[in-house]
């Protein structure tokens, strides 16, 4: 097995027909074993040295810029010699909160430092339990550790991949303070029901939407439903800007703490750079760049066509994949408007498909020429949480019990996320969806030839 995975990882993506010209035909009823692939079924799938369904250079590249639109304001910036914080980053600010609908931005270093910023200004701190799902990524639940917080993990919906609301109450103590609703991989999660539990239990909500730029539930963008929002402009991110945050929220008490607590603890309205107002707080700095800023405007012009476009493919996609057996693509909530999809989620069931392993899914479909990857990894059982619990600060703030981390592990256990984590779930990812139907059905195609030649996969493997 692992000398034929090797095998396959030297040799380059098959540059020829695709099986979109080739007339593979689908007829399905619905039913498992109603489904079939009556034309070009004899094909031989890539990795078993058949013609590859498409071509990996002819994805969309990531991130897009145009040095005719896209660069004046880059280089008036950078020629200004003006690059710590000012009128650049504020109209930035403006334009997304404009974007967002929400009253007021405030644009910090990366996602993970606007979460630490507004669980520090909710006041979470040592002692305090906060809500999270096991699937995220690690930023989420740093954020917490990072304020001395406990993360207290509640299992997903399988069919969402987001924190499963019928779990939330069961995981509520005295100590809880607040949940962080995480609209993961760009699907917005149940709000109108972890809203509703936070208002019975008098508790704080921040969207962790990082992944989830201008996705929309009940007419709302994500971000500006709950107490604070929290996005990210990592290179990747649908809003690339290669590093950079921000929080957003309709609190102006709030916005002015997370910018005091940006800026050393100086009062919100204080000049960057000045010494002699003093520091209300104990702060940090964590400031956004002029070019930075210009470089966000630049890409929010075309970001609303994009996530249009991308929610328009996934929902394509979607429709082409949904009758192959062992493949059960996300489910968007009733109220949600659209998604923005960083990535595009299924579930892989290995019995619809003889029994292949995700892993010789994932390279065969590879060998296709369609980029794809099993995800992350359970969040809730990895060492970083019991080298924090093991640290000075933790030892001080809670007591051996707490700080049991067979005891943690035992309390914190989600069995759907670790099925989802280590046996289901499959990726692709946002610049894939901003092709052309014709490449939508490239990838359904590439899926339904691994379905077909499922058995002589895993024999050749075996070899």
């Amino acid at each position: 097995m692992k000398q034929f995975l090797n095998k396959l990882s030297r040799r380059s993506f098959i540059k020829q027909n695709s099986l979109a010209g080739a007339g593979l035909v689908l007829a399905s009823t619905g039913a498992a074993d109603a489904f079939s692939i009556k034309a070009n079924a004899a094909q031989k799938p890539a990795i078993l040295g058949g013609p590859a369904a498409w071509s990996a250079e002819k994805w969309p590249t990531w991130p897009q810029w145009n040095p005719e639109t896209d660069e004046k304001q880059v280089l008036e910036v950078l020629r200004s010699g003006v690059w710590s914080r000012a009128q650049v980053v504020t109209q930035f600010e403006k334009e997304w909160a404009a974007a967002l609908g929400v009253k007021r931005c405030l644009a910090v270093v990366n996602g993970t430092n606007a979460l630490v910023t507004a669980l520090n200004q909710m006041n979470i701190k040592g002692g305090d339990e906060v809500l999270v799902p096991p699937y995220t990524f690690i930023a989420t639940v740093s954020a917490v550790l990072s304020n001395g917080a406990m993360p207290v993990f509640v299992d997903i919906d399988p069919e969402t991949f987001q924190i499963d609301p019928a779990k939330i109450e069961a995981k509520i103590t005295p100590r809880t303070k607040a949940i962080i609703a995480v609209h993961i991989l760009g699907l917005p999660a149940d709000m109108d029901r972890i809203m509703a539990i936070a208002k019975k239990h008098k508790l704080m909500v921040i969207e962790d939407a990082c992944q989830a730029h201008l996705a929309i539930y009940k007419d709302q963008k994500v971000g500006s439903i709950a107490d604070a929002g929290c996005f990210s402009f990592q290179n990747s991110k649908n809003l690339p800007i290669g590093e950079g945050g921000a929080v957003v929220s309709n609190n102006d008490q709030f916005m002015d703490r997370c910018f005091s607590y940006t800026n050393f603890g100086n009062a919100y309205g204080t000049a960057v750079g000045s010494v002699s107002a003093g520091s209300l707080m104990q702060g940090t700095k964590l400031r956004f760049t002029e070019y930075q800023a210009a470089i966000g405007l630049a890409q929010l012009k075309r970001l609303d066509a994009q996530t249009t476009l991308r929610h328009e493919n996934a929902e394509y996609l979607k429709s082409l994949i949904k009758d192959i057996p062992g493949i059960v693509p996300y489910k968007l909530y009733d109220n949600v408007n659209r998604g923005a999809f960083h990535l595009f989620p299924f579930r892989f069931k290995k019995e619809g498909f003889k029994n292949l392993s995700r892993d010789l899914f994932l390279t065969a479909l590879r060998s296709e020429g369609v980029p794809c990857a099993s995800g992350y990894a359970t969040l809730n059982t990895q060492p970083y949480l019991k080298d924090t619990f093991d640290s000075k600060n933790y030892r001080k703030m809670y007591s051996k019990e707490m700080l049991d981390i067979n005891a943690y592990n035992e309390r914190n256990k989600c069995p759907v996320n670790d099925k989802i984590c280590n046996e289901e779930a499959v990726w692709f990812t946002q610049n894939m969806l901003l092709g052309t139907k014709e490449d939508m059905k490239s990838i359904s195609s590439a899926i339904e030839k691994v379905y077909a030649h499922a058995d002589k996969i895993k024999t050749a493997a075996k070899k």
